[in-house]
């Protein structure tokens, strides 16, 4: 039986296969305006048959951008074009996600195209940045503000508001991003986080923040929908978070409503040693969805559909996510299926193609 077109129904949604197009910055917006190029960019990936689009981190506020070109929903007129882009996705027979981000002391940066060295908050297209402690990403970089109590309360505002604006432009998965040495990971792993207050310390105090969060979202998001957690399973540094410390953080999302966890690494220590090779993450999704009990994403140099049917055969994750392989291959999931001698359905408009 073929896994990889094999449908997954989690909650309400039913996703007509195992393959997610990850989400991925684009870096294109101005004020955080989703425009053309997304809803083009978007709406390709879901012509070309994955089950579910996971739109780019999105920022929860202004100082949450890892740079002035991300897109975000924190002001209501950000829904219009969100909507345009959902409803073209759905109008393709396919899901859509939203990755709900706040940068942390990984904000304020220049674009990709321009450097993307950091920006000092009074210079243009700066802000002051936040952080669990005020600790700078870079040695030489200007340091975060560690969150006060006030901060950490406008953060999870942020988030409640920004998931009603997901529910109003009609999202079918919230993922919250908690990973890549973004905001929550700040303050789960130790390398990042010197409180000494309660979200600081022990591992109970570092994991709080995010906690907290998500119980914010999943009171905000409908039961019926689908909510999934980014996290990074490992900092790759000796002292740091662990994928041991990843499985006991699912453990509690999972009591928490989080349905799935979608399992990557690193991003929070600028020169850890990460042993890149294809799939050299799916380890960590493996581990995490037998020990915590619950569904997992496997992302990270995935690229072949054998790859991705073999890591389902073998019950290492129940969906596989594809970043830069849905780049170069936007109908990666057409693709696919010839490869592996399955038929599905191409869009009407394309079907002389099909081989």
């Amino acid at each position: 039986m073929n896994l990889l077109f094999s449908p997954l129904k989690i909650k309400s949604k039913t996703f007509k296969n195992r393959m997610v197009v990850s989400p991925m910055c684009m870096y294109s917006s101005v004020d955080g305006f989703a425009n053309d190029f997304h809803l083009v960019h978007l709406g390709s990936r879901a012509v070309g048959g994955s089950a579910l689009i996971i739109q780019e981190a999105t920022a929860v506020s202004p100082e949450g951008r890892i740079t002035h070109g991300d897109m975000g929903l924190w002001k209501d007129a950000h829904i219009e074009k969100s909507k345009q882009i959902v409803d073209f996705v759905h109008s393709q027979n396919a899901l859509i996600g939203i990755q709900l981000a706040h940068a942390g002391r990984k904000a304020s940066y220049q674009l990709p195209k321009d450097g993307a060295r950091k920006i000092a908050p009074k210079d243009e297209n700066g802000w002051q940045t936040v952080s669990a402690s005020a600790l700078p990403f870079r040695e030489g970089e200007p340091a975060p503000i560690a969150l006060d109590a006030l901060g950490i309360e406008k953060v999870k505002n942020d988030y409640a508001q920004a998931t009603r604006r997901a529910e109003k432009a009609g999202y079918d998965v919230v993922e919250i991003h908690a990973a890549h040495g973004y905001l929550f990971h700040q303050f789960y792993s130790p390398l990042a986080n010197e409180r000494t207050d309660e979200y600081g310390g022990s591992f109970e105090n570092r994991i709080r923040f995010l906690l907290e969060v998500t119980e914010v979202v999943r009171k905000e998001w409908p039961e019926e929908k689908p909510l999934f957690v980014r996290i990074s399973a490992t900092d790759w540094t000796e002292g740091g978070w662990t994928v041991e410390d990843s499985v006991k953080l699912s453990i509690k999302l999972k009591e928490l409503g989080v349905d799935l966890i979608d399992t990557s690494s690193g991003g929070n220590v600028p020169k850890a040693t990460i042993p890149s090779k294809p799939g050299y993450q799916v380890p960590f999704a493996a581990q995490i969805k037998k020990e915590a009990n619950i569904l997992t994403g496997a992302v990270g140099q995935i690229t072949t559909a054998e790859q991705s049917e073999e890591i389902l055969k073998a019950g290492k994750a129940d969906l596989i996510l594809y970043a830069r392989e849905s780049l170069r291959q936007p109908y990666f999931s057409l693709h696919a299926a010839t490869e592996l001698g399955v038929d599905v359905e191409w869009p009407l408009q394309y079907q002389r193609a099909k081989i």
